[in-house]
């Protein structure tokens, strides 16, 4: 490629590169004979993509990848989360030049019983068929360290990986390790266990992987019933070891009905944009579930449920290998799979089977919309608020909410507090405290409408933004009280919502509308707690406005009244004379000694107003 050539490609892919988003996605480079060399991804794509082009890199890969590169094309997602896993397919699907291979993150663990004369079980992620019988994979790592445990305590298989061999063991090649010391392994190496015996433990076991356990444990009964018989008593006590460990361990697996075996159940939900589905998949075998497993799948041109499930049910059971003689689903289906029969499940163990995946489904989604929210905080924010809009059927998104309360005691020291969350968050700044002025009596209702007028007629009169819902911390009353002033006195449309209390004051419903009906709304769920959380907010910030005052009131003494005198020279007073009552009746020589003549005099005058109105008649 001659000079001139190298500048026009380097020009069109800086062309390109100027019209990037600034978005979250991932980036492809392609080659002369447009193969992807190399897959990325990109919190700013923009940005990312021009840092290759800058002549200050020094990266010696780096420039040998920019000079193969011919064309480039990406995609925008929606986080960095989906990038990642976007950009982990395109690394396995094209398998680029320039790529580090990644490791698959939702590759999950199998076990493996080894070909090999004395046969070793151990978890893997690599799967090979030509080193072994392979069993899983194991979505829920504590299952398969379960099973793994469970079949080392019973049949002791070895976990050295020296390569043993019958002829080693005739020829005493081989010596103890620790493991047999410690009673973990028969020693099959050194003749201690027969071949026969070790090939029947782990045929035994691979009945077990294979989630045939409750057969295994009438074996092994009727094998200890037969040791007992012949009065082999010690070896029939090791076989009632291995049965309380296998029933132990069957009556923690999720067990559906002794009357299913081998079936497998599907169910699909959607999340809240209806572009993402979750397919749960169940496998049950003699009533006990043994694969449980939860894929996502994104839709490219707004697929059906049932055409989803039509692609997913083949591709699942072809991975896991199931070959299950009935497919339990939600909803009919458009075709036939040969050798299997779908049913719909109305009552019983198959339908509670059914719900069961539903609820694996949903919890998938669950832990999957917490994830991203940990990436994106925001994203948690904008589902409440479009929440709260769809409960209250609100014209737009509540981002600006105010919230008021009321706090006096009999009336004495009454303040009021208003809150301010915005996007669900409070935004300090904008918070206000609110003296009672017009109102002398203990009257809620009166105050809340002091402060609701003093509060938007000044927003009205700065021309400031008027909040999109405003919440009241109490029930009906005081959402009638709100809206006397807010719609009828100021004729402003903002919609008014109330947080009721029970017997217990505790909040147990949210009101809206008028009249104010009860909104259906969960009091665990996250809306809820986000409302109440507004509430605590409120209560609080009014609360400590009146401690504060009030304490302020208390502290307060005619010394702070008195002009021309500081807070110093009042604190030499209440040190010498220990109170203002002293002070008070404290003489003139007194006074002087303290703070001087000036001063003593302007004291000695405030506390004796009868004698400062003589003093002037008698010099006369």
């Amino acid at each position: 490629m001659t000079r001139e050539e190298n500048l026009k490609r380097l020009e069109r892919l800086k062309a390109i590169v100027a019209s990037l988003p600034h978005k979250p996605g991932t980036y492809q480079y392609y080659d002369e004979n447009h193969t992807i060399i190399y897959v990325g991804k990109a919190k700013d794509l923009k940005n990312r993509v021009s840092s290759y082009f800058h002549k200050e890199v020094d990266r010696y890969k780096t420039k040998v990848l920019v000079s193969k590169i011919f064309d480039i094309s990406y995609s925008i997602v929606n986080s960095e989360e989906d990038a990642l896993l976007i950009e982990n397919e395109l690394i396995k699907q094209y398998q680029p030049r320039y790529n580090v291979l990644l490791k698959d993150g939702k590759t999950y663990p199998s076990i493996c019983i080894s070909n090999e004369p004395f046969p070793r079980i151990f978890k893997t992620r690599t799967i090979n068929k030509r080193y072994g019988q392979f069993f899983g994979p194991y979505s829920h790592i504590g299952s398969m360290y379960a099973i793994l445990e469970l079949i080392n305590k019973i049949y002791k298989p070895r976990s050295c990986r020296q390569p043993i061999t019958i002829n080693g063991v005739r020829q005493n090649k081989y010596k103890p390790c620790l493991e047999y010391h410690l009673h973990n392994c028969n020693a099959p190496c050194i003749g201690k266990q027969s071949h026969e015996d070790y090939m029947q433990k782990i045929l035994q076991a691979r009945e077990i992987l294979r989630g045939n356990t409750r057969e295994m444990s009438q074996h092994l009964r009727k094998e200890m019933m037969e040791l007992a018989e012949n009065l082999r008593f010690e070896e029939a006590e090791e076989i009632k070891k291995q049965v309380l460990l296998l029933d132990n361990f069957c009556s923690k697996s999720e067990v559906v009905s002794h009357t299913i075996t081998d079936v497998d159940a599907f169910t699909i939900i959607n999340d809240d944009t209806n572009k993402t589905a979750f397919i749960n998949y169940i496998h049950v075998k003699k009533g006990a579930i043994n694969q449980s497993f939860t894929y996502e799948y994104k839709r490219k041109l707004d697929e059906s449920d049932q055409e989803l499930l039509n692609e997913a049910i083949l591709e699942i059971r072809k991975r896991f290998q199931s070959d299950a003689k009935e497919i339990i689903v939600p909803m009919p289906m458009d075709f036939n799979i040969k050798g299997a029969e779908f049913f719909i499940p109305q009552r019983g163990d198959k339908k509670h089977l059914l719900e069961l995946s539903e609820m694996n489904c949903r919890q998938y989604k669950f832990d999957r919309m917490k994830q991203a929210e940990k990436l994106n905080p925001e994203q948690k924010q904008t589902r409440l608020m479009k929440e709260l809009q769809d409960k209250l059927q609100l014209p737009k998104m509540p981002y600006h909410i105010e919230c008021f309360d009321n706090s006096n005691i009999s009336g004495t020291d009454a303040v009021a507090g208003c809150v301010v969350f915005k996007a669900m968050k409070p935004s300090k700044k904008d918070y206000r405290k609110y003296n009672i002025k017009t109102v002398s009596e203990p009257d809620d209702y009166a105050s809340m409408q002091e402060v609701v007028r003093r509060r938007y007629s000044r927003m009205i009169e700065e021309g400031t933004p008027l909040p999109d819902l405003i919440i009241t911390d109490g029930g009906i009353g005081q959402m009638n009280t709100v809206r006397l002033v807010v719609e009828d006195e100021l004729h402003l449309n903002i919609p008014i919502a109330g947080l009721a209390k029970d017997d217990r004051h505790r909040t147990n419903e949210l009101l809206y509308g008028f009249p104010p009906r009860v909104i259906g709304l969960k009091t665990d769920s996250e809306l809820f707690h986000a409302l109440t959380r507004i509430q605590d907010e409120v209560h609080r910030y009014a609360i400590t406005f009146h401690r504060d005052k009030r304490s302020t009131h208390a502290l307060h003494s005619a010394l702070d009244d008195l002009k021309g005198i500081g807070p110093k020279s009042r604190d030499m007073l209440i040190k010498s004379l220990k109170s203002v009552k002293r002070v008070q009746e404290a003489d003139i020589q007194t006074l002087t000694k303290i703070i001087g003549n000036h001063k003593a005099q302007l004291v000695y005058d405030y506390f004796h107003p009868a004698e400062a109105t003589q003093q002037p008649s008698t010099q006369q």
